[in-house]
């Protein structure tokens, strides 16, 4: 299967969360199916980032967004770890500091952005400031519904600067996350990842659902909503 037509949002394509299955696995429902593609592809992933790293003329950005417990520092561990570390980095964005707040929202993540030959992960993004600021009500309407158009033209003038976007929506189910959270609890070497606010965020999780789905309607450039309840699929996706 080609899971980059499968899973893609193209421009302008409405979107709908509901109509995905978070529990879709296609034939890799068990890990041991899917190993096998995963490290063909991951050599694949590797040979092409040794020669944009080699070439210097273009750079590549990975977003990677999810409920909490949505697999995100799971996908940057085990499928983007092929990579050579020399020319990758992620970026985690958590709540602004008192310097970033003291600028527009989109200064820190300009700071983050790849440089020419470099492939950067968000692990989070500049989509939380609409996101998180509609839901909690953080600013007024006119302000985050201002910053859609903002980020449309901070990823155009990446894109016209050599950097190749790549977008990706982790979706999970409730249950699942719910699940995933007592996991955390459970082991205790996790729980510096599970915290009373990942329980309190629980209860704006169907607003925020319908938040992702008019956000990603409005965006420029093509989101990919993956199934991550199951092992990874192969990184065809990223293609």
């Amino acid at each position: 299967m080609n899971y980059g037509k499968e899973f893609r949002v193209s421009q302008g394509g409405r979107v709908r969360l509901k109509e995905y299955d978070p529990d879709y696995s296609d034939p890799h429902e068990k890990k041991k199916s899917s190993r096998k593609a995963v490290a063909k592809l991951q050599e694949r992933m590797d040979a092409l980032q040794f020669r944009l790293h080699a070439e210097g003329k273009r750079s590549l950005l990975i977003i990677l967004q999810a409920l909490d417990a949505g697999g995100k520092d799971g996908v940057i561990r085990h499928v983007l770890a092929s990579m050579n570390p020399q020319g990758c980095r992620v970026v985690g964005f958590k709540q602004p500091s008192a310097e970033e707040l003291a600028h527009d929202f989109l200064w820190r993540i300009e700071h983050q952005a790849p440089k020419r030959g470099e492939v950067v992960v968000f692990n989070r993004s500049h989509y939380e400031d609409v996101l998180i600021a509609r839901v909690h009500d953080l600013v007024p309407k006119k302000v985050w519904s201002g910053r859609y158009e903002q980020i449309n033209d901070f990823e155009r003038r990446l894109t016209a600067n050599g950097t190749h976007i790549l977008k990706f929506f982790l979706h999970i189910s409730k249950a699942e996350q719910l699940e995933r959270f007592k996991d955390r609890l459970d082991d205790s070497e996790r729980h510096w990842k599970i915290s009373e606010a990942d329980y309190s965020e629980r209860k704006t999780g169907k607003m925020s659902a319908a938040q992702f789905d008019h956000r990603a309607n409005q965006e420029s450039g093509r989101h990919r909503i993956m199934e991550p309840t199951a092992h990874p699929p192969p990184i065809q996706s990223l293609q």
